[in-house]
């Protein structure tokens, strides 16, 4: 037998209900620490590049009036110019025939040592989509080397480059460092 008190319950015994747990007490607030300055720095220095034309009447000189850069004309850039070139031609047969010959020669070593190939440039010769061979044949370039299209501008047929770059030419505006 048991020495103590017993107790008797009638009927059904409730369960005692679990605590509630307390929550986590926040942390303590970090006091903020004041950011370093980076070091004084010299702006950027504006991109180099030199524009080179794969045939005559690619662009070069309308190209580089509207986004900077070099006018190198057919030429390779000189001793003085920027080695970055950006070679320019026209969207019709005889401009691909030559753009891929020029490309050809910096792949195989024949363009004047130090340059880089940084780009190609293909301007519309027309207004409007191109015909699917020529298309085709667009397609080939850009497999084997960054391609930047530029549309067809009216006005740079009267000489008028003071305007804005024309759209759809971001990526050439980022390139040549005239972020727009």
């Amino acid at each position: 037998m048991r020495d103590g008190p017993e107790i008797w319950i009638r009927g059904p015994v409730a369960l005692p209900e679990p605590p509630t747990p307390t929550p986590p007490a926040p942390p303590p607030p970090v006091p903020e620490q004041p950011v370093p300055a980076p070091p004084y720095s010299e702006p950027p220095a504006p991109r180099r590049f030199s524009w080179v034309g794969a045939h005559g009447g690619a662009g070069v000189s309308t190209l580089a009036a509207v986004y900077g850069g070099r006018d190198c004309g057919r030429g390779w850039p000189g001793p003085d110019d920027p080695p970055s070139v950006l070679l320019v031609a026209r969207t019709h047969a005889t401009g691909l025939a030559a753009v891929h010959r020029a490309v050809a020669a910096f792949r195989h070593g024949q363009a004047p040592a130090g340059l880089d190939l940084d780009s190609v440039v293909l301007v519309a010769d027309a207004p409007g989509r191109l015909p699917r061979p020529l298309a085709q044949r667009v397609k080939l370039l850009e497999a084997a080397v960054d391609v930047h299209r530029v549309p067809w501008v009216p006005a740079w047929r009267l000489g008028e480059t003071d305007g804005s770059p024309p759209r759809g030419t971001g990526p050439l505006l980022r390139l040549t460092g005239r972020v727009r």
